[in-house]
C-alpha cells in the first residue's frame, strides 16, 4: 500500500534533522506541561518527534490510499451550487471523513480545545502530502488553518466557541477578495454595521474568488468605519454559517483545483461578530492570516512538484522507445533530474521557513500567558524577522517551481501528456494557480525586496556560509560563495543607480538571485547530513542556480534608468 510519508524519506529528514526542532518542541510543549493531563501528550523531545512521525504516517496512509485514488474522480465531477449552497464532489466527502475520523483537524491548536498541539512544521508536512495526493482537496482541508488567526486575535470566548468545532471537522474560509478588490485589499467595501437592537454586527455586500466559500466558519474582512476608503477602516469579523444570511451566487469555472469550490458570495444582513479590535482587520489580522496562507501555498507547491516528479519518473521508466526506456535518454533524464533538484531545493526552503514560523509563533503564544524574558523577546524578534523574510521566498519560488516542474512532467510524457487520462495534465492545471493566489509572485517580490536592499538576505547568506563545511563539499561551497558575491554586486549597483524605476525593474531579478543562493546553501546543509538523499540534487541544482544567478547578473549590470523606462509599453 502507498504511504506518502514513508515513501518520501526527504519529508522525514526535514522533521528529524534540524537543530531547531528541539527548541520548537520545548516551546510548543511548554517544557511538557501537558504530559500529566493528556495521555497523548509527549514526555520529552524524543517522544514528541516520535509522535509527529506517527501522525504523519497516518496522513501518509490516508493520502496515499484514499485521497490520491479519489483525485481524478473529484477533478472530473467537481463541486456544484444547489439552492445557494455548495455540494462537494462525492469523493470529497469521503476524503473529509477520512481526515476527520483520524483526528487530523485543528492539528496546531492546543489540546485544551481538542487540537493535537502540533508545530507548524509538522502541519506543513501534512499539507505537502495532501497536496501531492490532490491539490484541490488541500485547499479545503488546509483552510482549517484560519483558526490560527482566530486563536491569535479572538477572545477566549470565541476560542472556546469555534476552535473545538474546527478540531471536530468543521471547515473554514477567509473571505477577503471582492469583485473590485483583488490584490488591493484596501479597496474592500463589504459593509459592516452594528445592530444595537440585537447587539451584533451585520454584513452586506459581496465577495468573489472565495476558496471553500460555503464553509462552516468564515473570517471576513469588511468595512466597519463609514466614510473611509483605505485599510484603516477595515475590521475582521467571524461569520457562523448556522446563523444564515450568506448565499453562494455561483461557483467559478476554473482551469484547475476543481475539487475546491471557489465561490461568489452574497451577504444579506448576515449576523457576525467582531474578531479583535476595530480598524485592525487589514493592517494586522489579514497580514497574519495571509502569511500563514502563503506558507500553506508553498507547501501545496512542493506537494505538486513531488506529484510531478512521481508521474514523470514512473512514466519514463515504463515508456519504451527505440528499444529502451526513455529515462535512458539524456534529454529526458535531464528534465527529470531538474524536477527533482528544484523539488529538493524548494522543500529545504519550505521547511526552514516553517521552523522559523514555529519559533516566533510559539513565543508569541507564551507571551499571552506570561511576560517574556529579555532573551525570549530577542529570540522572538529574530525569528519573526526571519519568518517574514523567508515566507515570500518560499511561496514565490516554490509556486514558480511547481509550474515549471508540471510543465516538464508533461514534456516527459510527450503526446500522452496532452491526453486527459494521464494525471500530469491535472497536476499542470492545478499548479497554475499557485503563483497567483495569496499574492502573485510579483507581490512576493514586493514583500521580499526590502530584505535585499537592507542587506538582511546577505547577512543570512553570510551566516549560512560561515558554517563548517565537509572537505568534500568545499568546491560546492566556493561556487555558492561566488553566487553570493554576484548578488551583493548587483544589489550595490541597483542602490547606486538611485532610481526607483531601476529598483522596480530589477527587483524580481534580485529576489531570484537571493532565493537561488539561499536554497543552494540549505540544500548543501542537507547534503552534508544525508548525501544518499541529496547529493545528486545538489549537483544538478547548483548548475541550475549558477546559471540563473549569472543570467540575472548580466541583466542587472546592463540596466540603467533610461533603459528601465523603456520597459513601459504603451
Amino acid at each position: 500500500m502507498a504511504n506518502l510519508y514513508t515513501d518520501i524519506p526527504e519529508i522525514k529528514f526535514e522533521l528529524e534533522n534540524s537543530p531547531l526542532m528541539n527548541r520548537i518542541v520545548e516551546l510548543k510543549e511548554r517544557d511538557f506541561a501537558d504530559k500529566d493531563q493528556y495521555a497523548e501528550a509527549p514526555q520529552d523531545v524524543a517522544d514528541a518527534i516520535d509522535t509527529y512521525g506517527r501522525v504523519l504516517d497516518i496522513v501518509g496512509d490516508i493520502t496515499g490510499n484514499i485521497i490520491a485514488p479519489n483525485a481524478e474522480e473529484v477533478d472530473a465531477e467537481g463541486p456544484h451550487c444547489e439552492n445557494g449552497r455548495v455540494r462537494y464532489a462525492a469523493k470529497t466527502y469521503e476524503n473529509l471523513a477520512a481526515m476527520t475520523d483520524a483526528g487530523l483537524n485543528g492539528v496546531t491548536m492546543p489540546r485544551r480545545y481538542g487540537g493535537l498541539n502540533l508545530p507548524v512544521t509538522v502541519y506543513t508536512a501534512a499539507n505537502e502530502m495532501v497536496s501531492t495526493a490532490d491539490a484541490g482537496f488541500e485547499n479545503i482541508w488546509s483552510l482549517q488553518d484560519c483558526i490560527e488567526t482566530l486563536y491569535c486575535f479572538g477572545s477566549e470566548e470565541q476560542r472556546q466557541k469555534y476552535i473545538p468545532r474546527v478540531c471536530a471537522g468543521e471547515t473554514m474560509s477567509m473571505d477577503l477578495t471582492e469583485p473590485d478588490a483583488g490584490s488591493d485589499l484596501q479597496s474592500v467595501m463589504l459593509k459592516a454595521t452594528y445592530d444595537e437592537e440585537n447587539d451584533c454586527w451585520r454584513l452586506n455586500g459581496s465577495k468573489r474568488f472565495i476558496t471553500n466559500g460555503d464553509s462552516d466558519i468564515h473570517l471576513v474582512l469588511a468595512r466597519s468605519e463609514a466614510g473611509t476608503k483605505d485599510g484603516r477602516g477595515l475590521s475582521m469579523f467571524i461569520y457562523d454559517k448556522k446563523d444564515g444570511g450568506v448565499d453562494v451566487r455561483r461557483i467559478e469555472n476554473k482551469m484547475g483545483i476543481h475539487g475546491s469550490p471557489t465561490c461568489e458570495l452574497v451577504y444579506k444582513n448576515a449576523k457576525c461578530e467582531l474578531c479583535g479590535d476595530r480598524k485592525l482587520g487589514l493592517i494586522k489580522y489579514v497580514m497574519s492570516l495571509m502569511n500563514g496562507a502563503r506558507l500553506g501555498i508553498a507547501a501545496q507547491s512542493v506537494g505538486l512538484s513531488q506529484a510531478a516528479y512521481n508521474e514523470a519518473i514512473a512514466y519514463a521508466r515504463d515508456r519504451k522507445q527505440f528499444g529502451k526506456a526513455i529515462i535512458e535518454f539524456p534529454a529526458v533524464a535531464e528534465m527529470i533530474s531538474n524536477i527533482k533538484a528544484k523539488l529538493d531545493a524548494g522543500r529545504a526552503l519550505l521547511y526552514q521557513t516553517a521552523r522559523y514560523v514555529d519559533i516566533y509563533k510559539a513565543l508569541e503564544d507564551i507571551a499571552r500567558e506570561r511576560k517574556l524574558t529579555a532573551e525570549e523577546r530577542q529570540e522572538l524578534k529574530q525569528y519573526q524577522r526571519l519568518a517574514d523574510a523567508f515566507t515570500p521566498l518560499a511561496k514565490g519560488m516554490n509556486s514558480e517551481y511547481a509550474n515549471q516542474n508540471a510543465y516538464d512532467c508533461i514534456q516527459v510524457h510527450g503526446g500522452s501528456g496532452f491526453m486527459l487520462e494521464y494525471a500530469c495534465q491535472r497536476i499542470y492545471r492545478d499548479a497554475r494557480i499557485t503563483s497567483i493566489y495569496e499574492g502573485t509572485t510579483q507581490l512576493q517580490t514586493v514583500a521580499a525586496i526590502r530584505y535585499v536592499t537592507n542587506g538582511f538576505y546577505a547577512q543570512v547568506i553570510e551566516e549560512y556560509l560561515s558554517a563548517p563545511v565537509h572537505p568534500e563539499f568545499e568546491g560546492i561551497h566556493r561556487r555558492i560563495k561566488e553566487m553570493a558575491t554576484k548578488l551583493n554586486v548587483c544589489t550595490a549597483a541597483v542602490k547606486e543607480a538611485d532610481s526607483q524605476e531601476v529598483l522596480d525593474i530589477c527587483a524580481r531579478h534580485l529576489y531570484e538571485m537571493a532565493a537561488s543562493t539561499i536554497m543552494s546553501l540549505l540544500l548543501l546543509r542537507n547534503t552534508m547530513q544525508a548525501p544518499e538523499l541529496f547529493a545528486k540534487s545538489m549537483n544538478v541544482y547548483l548548475l541550475y542556480a549558477e546559471s540563473e544567478v549569472e543570467k540575472h547578473f548580466n541583466w542587472i549590470r546592463h540596466m540603467n534608468a533610461p533603459l528601465a523606462e523603456g520597459f513601459r509599453q504603451a
